[in-house]
């Protein structure tokens, strides 16, 4: 039978990603996302709940999250669930169910840094269009 592994989300961190590289020097990176789901309920209340999730992202992807987000971060994750087992320090056997990325784009501006107060049309080299560009074009 076919099946199907993937997820599409939306949310924001719940604090800056932890990165850290396993010892063949590939990047990880764990990040903790908050994702919200709005409902009414049937008497007509509306309420909102909040599920968070770790998600897992590897190579130079993990770099960039580490790089360019923060706490508070919005991003869209896709990727796939995977399960993943230990045991624990008293012997009991855990188990957690996490997401792998695949693709991880970023929604906001990330972490300010020195340059933030220059200006984006500055920052990127872009001349501003004089006024009698501002006609729409239909």
């Amino acid at each position: 039978m076919t099946s199907l592994n993937k997820v599409f989300l939306i949310g924001n961190l719940t604090r800056p990603p932890e990165l850290r590289y396993t010892p063949s020097g590939t990047a990880v990176a764990d990040l903790r996302l908050a994702v919200n789901r709005n409902y009414t309920t049937q008497g007509g209340d509306k309420r909102e709940e909040t599920s968070f999730l770790t998600v897992v992202v590897w190579s130079k992807q993990a770099e960039s999250c580490g790089e360019y987000l923060d706490k508070g971060s919005p991003v869209l994750v896709e990727g796939r669930l995977q399960t993943r087992e230990w045991e624990g320090k008293d012997g009991q056997k855990r188990s957690v169910v996490e997401v792998v990325a695949e693709r991880v784009q970023f929604m906001g501006r990330g972490k300010p840094t020195a340059s933030a107060a220059v200006p984006a049309a500055e920052s990127l080299g872009e001349e501003t269009r004089s006024g009698e560009d501002d006609d729409v074009p239909f």
